[in-house]
């Protein structure tokens, strides 16, 4: 079986943080945890020790100096899985929106499809347990259709926190610079992949799979406000402008770095 890493990303988590609710994952053969603590004021740090201690030796954490974002403490997550051998390389939510066992069914489908990419999609269908908010549900399918625009991608959900990729090149290249958005991060990913990078095709629209959750919970104490959604319009025009420069780059046909190359992880201390 493919050796896959999970990056959960964490900010001020300590308080529903529990090694239970993860312990599905590193009881699957071949699966490894590694948390990030993004810098967290509370004591996320000390309450992820004891989670790791809980779960053993598949479970480790990165602790960052100081707060980040969730984008960068993805980024830098899925290089450290890189660099540790993962053929797989995936990221989810602390808050266990979407349960551990259907991060599980991701990477199956990831395995299963012979894609490239497998991405979470909360659909409300008949025989599923979708718990989300009329609001967010909405103001989710504006932005997830102003996304497609943007990717050229038919794509259902962006934004689910439930996305597991196949480790190679191409996705190295996409993760060695920061991304330009803090909250949409997953369109610029997508759009990374999708533009290549030099000496490495991009991906197709047949290298993607949407696999419908059959459980999903709308968590309260969300990262994002509200009055912080029209920032994401912001993002996606940012996304985009991003995207064209990032397609001219993946023309000039020079040599892509390889895993290897990319480098010892960085000491937290460095995050600063």
């Amino acid at each position: 079986m493919d050796h896959a890493v999970i990056v959960v990303p964490c900010y001020n988590e300590g308080r529903r943080l529990r090694a239970e609710g993860f312990r599905a994952l590193v009881s699957e053969k071949g699966v490894r945890l590694l948390f990030v603590d993004d810098g967290s004021r509370d004591d996320t740090a000390a309450v992820l020790a004891q989670v790791c201690a809980s779960l053993g030796p598949s479970a480790s954490m990165l602790e960052f100096a100081n707060n980040m974002g969730k984008a960068e403490a993805v980024r830098v997550g899925m290089l450290a899985g890189i660099r540790a051998g993962a053929e797989l390389i995936g990221f989810l939510d602390a808050d266990l929106a979407t349960p551990a066992e259907e991060m599980l069914r991701l990477l199956d489908t990831l395995r299963a499809s012979g894609a490239q990419a497998a991405l979470g999609a909360r659909v409300a269908l008949l025989g599923t347990t979708i718990d989300r908010r009329a609001t967010r549900h909405y103001i989710g399918r504006v932005f997830a259709t102003a996304a497609s625009l943007i990717l050229k991608l038919r794509v259902y959900d962006t934004q689910c926190g439930a996305k597991a990729f196949r480790a190679n090149e191409l996705l190295a290249s996409a993760l060695s610079e920061p991304f330009h958005a803090r909250w949409a991060f997953d369109v610029e990913l997508i759009g990374r992949l999708l533009a290549g990078a030099p000496g490495a095709p991009g991906l197709r629209a047949s290298d993607f799979v949407e696999m419908p959750l059959r459980t999903w919970t709308d968590v309260t104490d969300s990262k994002l406000r509200f009055w912080q959604f029209p920032l994401l319009g912001v993002e996606l025009v940012r996304i985009r402008l991003a995207l064209k420069t990032r397609k001219r780059r993946a023309k000039v046909v020079t040599s892509v770095p390889t895993l290897g190359a990319l480098g010892a992880m960085p000491h937290p201390e460095n995050h600063s």
